[in-house]
């Protein structure tokens, strides 16, 4: 089994994939009221605030960051035409913690949604600064509905509140194994984002909407969503989606897409903890070889 399963990340290597290993790590947003934008992500979804600066503030979960929140008191709202963020989604371990997260929500804000989505049951709110907020938990894999072709189907159904709420446990915030399970963002181009995050970063196609489409690595069903159900049209700019990133499980990994980005025309800039890239909206994506 070893044997196949190391011949398969060669194959993906090989064919310009992200290893089976890639997922989220941290996110960043632009924010004008830094202590506002902290207590929601601490008391309404439930992080642990992990260091607090006037200039930042990261929180996360069991010592992991998770959300960097960078002020800007004199950013600007985010234009309507702009590109960016459509929500961060936080996934949690099991259905009792999406339940707490429920009961916070219905305490401490308000609730804008929730959904079924055949993969996993996902609550919806937006933040203090308009930015969109995942809760979800999955399902297990071995129940995700799949096309013919092995790609995951993904709908969007009526969520049973009453069964979120009965399984919570009382927890006041999100327990060990939480993490950003997916960024999904407002684009200006489907075919421009399939471009940058399949071709030249190698993220796997997985799903797909009307008017939106969901990439991931290892068959997850997806790390990055994309729509253009705003009909944006403008660069990433304002209050908002700062970066985010992408953990890469070793440095072959890493300095494998170094060498994709640089060969499909992206210019690659090095950081402290890895590489950067613009991508089609300007939007900064990073990426890192996990701790």
């Amino acid at each position: 089994m070893a044997g196949r399963d190391d011949a398969a990340a060669a194959s993906r290597a090989d064919a310009g994939a992200l290893p089976s290993e890639a997922r989220i790590g941290r996110t960043a947003l632009t924010v004008s009221d830094l202590d506002e934008m902290v207590a929601f992500y601490r008391d309404v979804v439930g992080l642990a605030v992990l260091d607090h600066t006037d200039a930042t503030a990261t929180l996360g979960v069991d010592g992991t960051a998770l959300l960097v929140l960078e002020h800007d008191p004199d950013a600007q709202a985010r234009d309507r035409a702009a590109t960016g963020l459509f929500h961060n989604a936080f996934r949690v371990p099991s259905r009792a913690a999406l339940g707490d997260a429920l009961a916070r929500i219905r305490e401490r804000w308000r609730l804008g949604g929730a959904s079924d989505h055949g993969v996993s049951e996902a609550l919806y709110l937006t933040d203090p600064e308009g930015n969109g907020v995942e809760i979800y938990r999955d399902f297990p894999r071995a129940d995700w509905p799949r096309a013919d072709d092995g790609r995951v189907r993904m709908g969007t159904y009526p969520l049973d509140l009453d069964t979120i709420a009965a399984a919570a446990a009382g927890e006041a915030g999100v327990p060990a194994g939480t993490d950003v399970g997916h960024v999904h963002l407002e684009v200006s181009s489907l075919a421009a984002f399939g471009d940058f995050y399949v071709d030249a970063v190698g993220f796997e196609r997985q799903a797909e909407m009307p008017d939106a489409r969901f990439v991931g690595a290892g068959g997850y069903h997806h790390h990055v969503g994309a729509n253009t159900w705003n009909h944006r049209t403008g660069p990433v700019d304002g209050r908002g989606l700062s970066w985010f990133e992408i953990d890469l499980p070793d440095a072959a990994a890493l300095d494998a897409l170094r060498e994709r980005l640089a060969a499909a025309g992206y210019p690659v800039r090095e950081t402290d903890t890895g590489i950067a890239v613009s991508g089609p909206d300007e939007e900064t994506v990073r990426f890192r070889v996990r701790a």
